[in-house]
């Protein structure tokens, strides 16, 4: 009976899907702006070697730089216009809100609802510009000093080329980002979102080959990969349960008498996430936790013993490397979860439209218990999370695994996926509801 009447409801979903015309035009708009972003992930940047650049990303890709290759799909290690990718968004984004939550300027904005957000989003495209022509030219200092087996990275090397790649380079950026804002408004998902995933898994059947080659050469056994798979899909299953999972609060709404009639006294739920903070701390902590690796790398073991020493002891599957991997996510979590959900705000905002919890007083006593809630919530989440993480770093680190499967890719395509397909049932929702309305109203004409 329930295989019965799950056939039915798949039946019916691709029924709507045939006739929701205005969803298949998201799709198709949604596929083409992520075929435009891989062909821009091909196109060179001017006046450089790529070849150099692939060179030392294949001596050096453990680091920072292979991190941020996995989510620009390659484009930095080839070395194209969109190598900084949409990062530097990210990076303005998750800085204005931090600041929101320390400057009361921006506090206010946040709260003056549509047109507030208009101008936080004006600042966090501003902040864009700013960040990608600091890393921009960061590139292109480096790579006038790069030199591989193929000779100089850079064939003229001087101001003019700095400044072409700075506006090459920041000019990707920030067509990037508005290619993923017209996704999340005329496409299907969070565009920016789709941007890293596409780009994540566009490296996949690289990082499957690279698996299978480690078998057919025998570094790994069959066995292993047979087991790392089934292991890569329990992983995954795990995740999706945990991202899905959340604590209901009940919200009661008193009765209200407007007229000769009674309105409100139902009771709602407020949706309380078990992983609030999302994928942010392990890029966090994957990101602090690297620089040291990458600096070394790039100084060739000529620099200082301290900083030999720091490097060997935070290589990954180190005890060290462990630990503190483990404890920066965790913290990471409880801050960022501090800064995206504010208890106090929250309970007076309920207070303000004449919502409740039963069995707490309304005001800081709500606060409170929000506080408490979110506080278990939370310690559960970071747990999960360190988790995700920690397993995949140790078959990186012991087995030779691709870095393409690190539990913080395999978290992102998961959040990903689950987000997009959440809009598509929407938008086909919607569209039923669409099409019980005007059956009604013909209905009523016909009377």
């Amino acid at each position: 009976m329930a295989s019965a009447a799950e056939q039915l409801a798949a039946n019916l979903n691709l029924g709507l899907f045939a006739k929701a015309t205005d969803l298949k035009k998201r799709i198709w708009f949604t596929l083409g702006a992520l075929i435009v972003y891989r062909l821009g992930t091909y196109i060179p940047l001017p006046g450089v070697d790529s070849a150099v650049m692939g060179e030392m990303m294949a001596q050096h890709g453990g680091g920072i730089l292979g991190m941020f290759d996995m989510f620009s799909g390659g484009a930095l290690r080839r070395l194209t216009v969109f190598a900084l990718n949409i990062m530097p968004y990210i990076s303005a984004s998750i800085i204005i809100q931090l600041m929101s939550a320390a400057l009361p300027s921006l506090e206010a904005l946040k709260k003056e609802g549509e047109s507030g957000r208009k101008k936080l989003n004006q600042y966090t495209r501003y902040l864009t510009v700013v960040i990608a022509a600091f890393q921009a030219y960061g590139i292109a200092m480096g790579l006038e000093s790069l030199r591989g087996s193929f000779g100089p990275a850079v064939i003229n090397p001087g101001w003019f080329f700095r400044f072409d790649t700075i506006i090459t380079l920041t000019g990707g950026t920030v067509f990037l980002m508005w290619l993923g804002e017209q996704i999340t408004a005329r496409g299907v998902g969070n565009g920016t979102s789709l941007i890293i995933f596409s780009g994540i898994v566009a490296n996949l059947p690289h990082a499957l080959a690279t698996l299978l080659e480690l078998g057919r050469t025998g570094a790994l056994s069959g066995f292993f990969i047979v087991g790392f798979l089934v292991i890569a899909v329990l992983v995954i299953a795990f995740i999706v349960f945990m991202e899905r999972a959340h604590r209901r609060v009940v919200v009661q709404y008193p009765k209200r008498q407007v007229g000769m009639r009674m309105f409100g006294g139902e009771a709602t739920h407020m949706p309380l996430k078990l992983n609030t903070s999302g994928v942010i701390p392990p890029i966090f902590t994957s990101s602090i936790l690297l620089i040291p690796a990458t600096i070394a790398g790039f100084s060739h073991a000529s620099g200082p013993a301290w900083l030999t020493w720091i490097t060997g002891e935070l290589a990954h599957g180190q005890p060290l490397y462990m630990v503190l991997y483990a404890a920066l996510i965790i913290f990471f979590s409880y801050f960022y979860t501090a800064v995206v959900f504010n208890p106090e705000e929250t309970a007076e905002n309920l207070r303000k439209y004449g919502g409740f919890i039963p069995g707490i007083r309304p005001g800081q006593a709500t606060a409170q218990y929000f506080d408490y809630v979110l506080t278990r919530l939370t310690t559960i989440g970071a747990l999960y999370v360190t988790a995700v993480c920690l397993l995949p770093e140790i078959l990186i680190s012991h087995y030779g695994v691709p870095f393409y499967f690190g539990g913080t890719s395999l978290m992102i395509m998961v959040s990903v996926t689950m987000d997009t397909i959440t809009q598509v049932q929407a938008h086909l929702l919607a569209h039923q509801y669409e099409g019980l309305i005007r059956k009604s109203r013909l209905k009523a004409r016909t009377r």
